[in-house]
C-alpha cells in the first residue's frame, strides 16, 4: 500500500517499545494534477495515492462513496441458490434458526436475518454457540439440538463454511443447510443446500466480505424477490436502514478492508447508526456515552464492539443478539448496562494478566533481541481473553505470541479469525491457547509445524488457537521458538507507514477538516499519519491523566508551534528534556475547547538521532 517509501530507522520513545522504522512515502509529481482534478488540496491527493488511489474516478468515489454504488446482492455467489429453500421453508412454516458465530461480525449478521424473518411472518430463532463451552463454529452437538427442537432450515452466518462432519448430520437429520460465510474455504466444500459465500466465485469484485455483508447481501435479495419490483414499502426500508447500520458494525469490527464496497456500507451505515431505531441500538450508544455524537471507526472498534463482544467473552454472546432484536427499551437498556459492567470487567481481567505476562516476560528474558517468540502459560489465566492480551503483548514486543491458560478445561481454542469447522468435543485433559503473529511471519505454519506437540489447533497467518496436554507446554514452546529461529533472519521490526513528512505551519484546521474526507478509517485506509522532524520544545512536559502515564508539550520547528498529547509517554519526560531535537510521528487533528479550536497532534512516536 505504501510502495516507494524511504525509511529511517532511529531510536522509538513511544510506549517503552523497541526501535521501529519509519517508512515515509516521497511525494508523487502526480498529486498536484490529481489535486485539480478532485478539488482537494494536494496533501489530501498524495495521502489517496500513497492508498492506491490515483486514478481520479476511482478517488472520487472514495471521497464521495454512493448507496447505489453496492454490488447487486443477486450477484454474491450462491444467493441464487439460498433463496428457493428460505422462501418455501417461510411458505411451509418450516422452523428456521439463524445459526451465528459470537463475535460482532456474526451477532449483527444473525439480528440482520432474524429480523427480516420476522416481518416477513417466519417462524424464525438464533442461535449463538458459547465460546467456551462449544468453541468457533457449527458443531454438530448443537446440529443435533437444533433438530430435536424442530429446526427444518439451519442458516450460518459468519461460520460454517468447513464444517463438514456438521452438514453431513444436518442432511442425515433431514435438517436443511444454507451456509453463509466469508472465511477461507477448503478444497471441498460441506455438503448443505446452499452455500452463500465471495469467494466461490473468484470473479465477485469484494473478496474481502465481512460476515454481517454476506448476511446483509442474502436479506437484501430475499427482500427483492419477494417485494419484486416494487418500491419497498416504508417497513421493508426501515429494516434496511437498520440493517445497513448493522452490517457496518460488523464489517468494522471484524477489521476487514474499508475499501470499495466495504467502505460505501461502513460509511453509510455509521451515518444512520445514531438514529436507528433499534431499542438495542440506542441503548447501546447511550450506556457507552455516545449519545448526541457523531460515530466513527473509532467509537466502533473502541467503544461500541467491545460491548457485545464483552457477552461471549464473559458470559454467552446470546444476550448481545437479544440486545440487538429486543423491541422493548427497558429490556435494550438492562441488557446494555450489564454489557458495560461485562466489558468494564473484562477491562480489568485483561490488564490484570498483560500486567503479569509482561513481568514473566521481563523475569525469563523473553524480550531479549536473540529471542524471536513468547509463549507464556498459567492456570488462572481467562480462557475468553487470553487472545486479546496475546495481542496486546504482541504490540509491545513485537514479536509473536502465544498465551495458554494451562489448567484443563472442557473447553476450546479461542476463537481465531478464520478457524473453522473444530470438532465441539469436550476433553477435560487438554489446556488451550491463543496466538496472535506480526507481519511477515507465518504463526499458523509455525504452529502446524510444531503440531506433535498438540491436540488440535486452527488458524490463519495472524491468528490461532490450539489445545495442549498441560505437560507438553514447555516443549511446545522450545520447539516454536526453534522453529522462528530457523525461519526467520532479521528481527521483527515494527514499522510506521507515514503518509507525509511536513512542516508544523502546513496543518491547518482547513486542511485537518478536508481530511474527513477520507474517514471511514480501517484496514486498508488508516488514519493518515504524519512527521516532522527536527522539532525542539517551546516549554517543558508536563504529565497529566488519572495516573499520570500521559503527556502534554507543545513543539516548534521554528516557524509554527502546536500542542501535542502522548498517551502512555510519560516514562520519557526526561528524555526529552535532555535532547535539544527530535522527530515525531503523529496523527493531526481538531481539539475544541470552550468554543475555540485549534490543531492538536496525538503522539504516535518520537525518535531521537544518535540514541
Amino acid at each position: 500500500m505504501f510502495a516507494g517509501t524511504q525509511k529511517l530507522h532511529r531510536k522509538s520513545a513511544f510506549a517503552g517499545t523497541d526501535a521501529k522504522l519509519w517508512a515515509i512515502c516521497p511525494p508523487s509529481p502526480d498529486a498536484k494534477q490529481l489535486a485539480a482534478a478532485l478539488k482537494v488540496s494536494p496533501l489530501l491527493a498524495q495521502i489517496l495515492i500513497n492508498r492506491g488511489v490515483s486514478d481520479a474516478g476511482e478517488a472520487s468515489q472514495f471521497l464521495r462513496p454512493k448507496l447505489a454504488d453496492l454490488i447487486r446482492p443477486e450477484k454474491m455467489p450462491g444467493v441464487q441458490n439460498a433463496l428457493p429453500v428460505i422462501l418455501r421453508a417461510i411458505e411451509e412454516k418450516q422452523k428456521i434458526t439463524v445459526y451465528g458465530d459470537y463475535d460482532v461480525d456474526g451477532i449483527t449478521g444473525t439480528a440482520i436475518l432474524w429480523h427480516l424473518f420476522g416481518l416477513l411472518g417466519a417462524d424464525a430463532d438464533f442461535y449463538i454457540p458459547h465460546r467456551i463451552d462449544e468453541g468457533y463454529g457449527l458443531n454438530t452437538d448443537a446440529v443435533r439440538l437444533l433438530a430435536k427442537n424442530g429446526t427444518k432450515l439451519l442458516i450460518t452466518v459468519d461460520c460454517g463454511i468447513n464444517a463438514d462432519d456438521s452438514a453431513k448430520l444436518a442432511k442425515k437429520l433431514n435438517v436443511g443447510l444454507i451456509i453463509t460465510d466469508h472465511h477461507q474455504p477448503a478444497a471441498t466444500l460441506p455438503a448443505a443446500s446452499a452455500i452463500v459465500h465471495p469467494a466461490l466465485d473468484p470473479t465477485y469484485p469484494n473478496q474481502d466480505s465481512a460476515g454481517s455483508l454476506v448476511a446483509f447481501k442474502l436479506a437484501w435479495a430475499l427482500a427483492n424477490k419477494i417485494n419484486g419490483e416494487t418500491k419497498l414499502d416504508p417497513t421493508l426500508r426501515n429494516f434496511f436502514i437498520n440493517a445497513t447500520s448493522l452490517a457496518a458494525m460488523g464489517t468494522i469490527a471484524d477489521v476487514v478492508s474499508l475499501r470499495g464496497e466495504n467502505r460505501i456500507l461502513a460509511s453509510f451505515g455509521l451515518k444512520t447508526l445514531p438514529e436507528s431505531s433499534l431499542p438495542g441500538i440506542a441503548a447501546l450508544i447511550e450506556t457507552a456515552g455516545l449519545a448526541g455524537e457523531t460515530i466513527d471507526s473509532f467509537h466502533i472498534g473502541f467503544r461500541l464492539a467491545p460491548m457485545l463482544n464483552a457477552a461471549g467473552r464473559m458470559g454467552h454472546a446470546r444476550l448481545a443478539v437479544e440486545l440487538l432484536t429486543t423491541d422493548k427499551p427497558a429490556r435494550a437498556k438492562e441488557i446494555a448496562e450489564y454489557l458495560k459492567s461485562q466489558n468494564t470487567q473484562r477491562q480489568q481481567i485483561e490488564k490484570k494478566i498483560f500486567k503479569a505476562a509482561c513481568e514473566i516476560i521481563k523475569q525469563k528474558g523473553l524480550n531479549s533481541p536473540d529471542r524471536k517468540t513468547i509463549v507464556l502459560a498459567d492456570d488462572n489465566w481467562h480462557t475468553g481473553i487470553i487472545g486479546i492480551v496475546a495481542s496486546r503483548i504482541v504490540d509491545k514486543f513485537n514479536k509473536p505470541a502465544i498465551l495458554i491458560n494451562s489448567s484443563p478445561v472442557a473447553s476450546l481454542p479461542d476463537r481465531p479469525e478464520s478457524t473453522e469447522g473444530e470438532p465441539a468435543e469436550k476433553d477435560e485433559k487438554l489446556a488451550q491457547g491463543s496466538a496472535r503473529s506480526v507481519p511477515g511471519f507465518d504463526i499458523l505454519a509455525a504452529i502446524a509445524a510444531c503440531s506433535n506437540h498438540l491436540a488440535g489447533f486452527g488458524g490463519h497467518k495472524m491468528a490461532a488457537g490450539l489445545k495442549i496436554e498441560p505437560e507438553k507446554i514447555e516443549r511446545f514452546a522450545d520447539s516454536i521458538e526453534k522453529y522462528a529461529q530457523q525461519n526467520t533472519t532479521a528481527p521483527f521490526t515494527a514499522t510506521l507507514h507515514i503518509d507525509v513528512d511536513s512542516a508544523l505551519s502546513e496543518l491547518s484546521p482547513a486542511l485537518i477538516k478536508e481530511m474527513q474526507m477520507l474517514e471511514p478509517f480501517g484496514q486498508g485506509n488508516p488514519q493518515p499519519l504524519f512527521a516532522t522532524k527536527a522539532v525542539r520544545l517551546c516549554s517543558p512536559p508536563r504529565k497529566c491523566g488519572a495516573n499520570g502515564d500521559h503527556l502534554q508539550l507543545a513543539i516548534t520547528d521554528n516557524k509554527k508551534s502546536i500542542r501535542c498529547v502522548g498517551f502512555r509517554f510519560a516514562p520519557f519526560e526526561k528524555k526529552l528534556l535532555e535532547h535539544d531535537c527530535f522527530h515525531v510521528a503523529y496523527h493531526p487533528q481538531i481539539n475544541t475547547y470552550n468554543g475555540s479550536s485549534s490543531v492538536e497532534l496525538v503522539l504516535a512516536d518520537i525518535q531521537f538521532d544518535n540514541d
